[in-house]
Parts: C-alpha cells; structure tokens; sequence
C-alpha cells in the first residue's frame, strides 16, 4: 500500500507535457523523412534519364503536405483553444 503511495506522489511532482513543443518536433521529423524520401525518388528518377518535363510540380510535391500539415495543426489547436473556459478561476 506504501508503495502505490510513493508512486503517485512521485508521478504528481513530474513537470508538465509541453504538447506544443512535441508536435512541433513530431513535425519537423515527418516534414524531414517527407522531404528527403522523395528527394532521393527524384534523384533516382534523374539518374536512370526518366527525368520529365514536370520541373514546376517538384517543389508541389516536396513542400506542399507539409505545409498543409502544419497549417492543419495550427487550426487543430485554434479550435481546442476555443473549448477553453475564458475565467480562469473556473
């Protein structure tokens, strides 16, 4: 019984989650493994001469789902903030 009892004082000094910190990470991380796996497609693609005329669509491509996830995130969070109580004491 003590021992449950250590546990949850120890478990309640913990500091808080920063969940704004760690999703910006999470991103980074997704934006980057995203980037560099089809950066190395085009490389591929432009060693072996199958090389199109598409030059305009490898930024699309490459930059456009990320930035729609992180624009996706950004409205994730404007529409937590609004469930949000505008008292703070209640």
């Amino acid at each position: 019984m003590m021992q449950n009892r250590r546990f949850n004082l120890e478990r309640e000094k913990a500091p808080p989650i920063n969940w704004r910190r760690g999703m910006i990470r999470l991103w980074i991380l997704a934006s980057a493994a995203w980037i560099m796996g089809w950066s190395l497609y085009f490389a591929i693609e432009f060693i072996n001469g199958e090389t199109r005329q598409e030059v305009l669509g490898i930024p699309v491509v490459l930059f456009g789902p990320p930035l729609a996830l992180f624009l996706f995130g950004l409205a994730t969070r404007w529409a937590f903030r609004g469930f949000e109580s505008d008292d703070a004491s209640t």
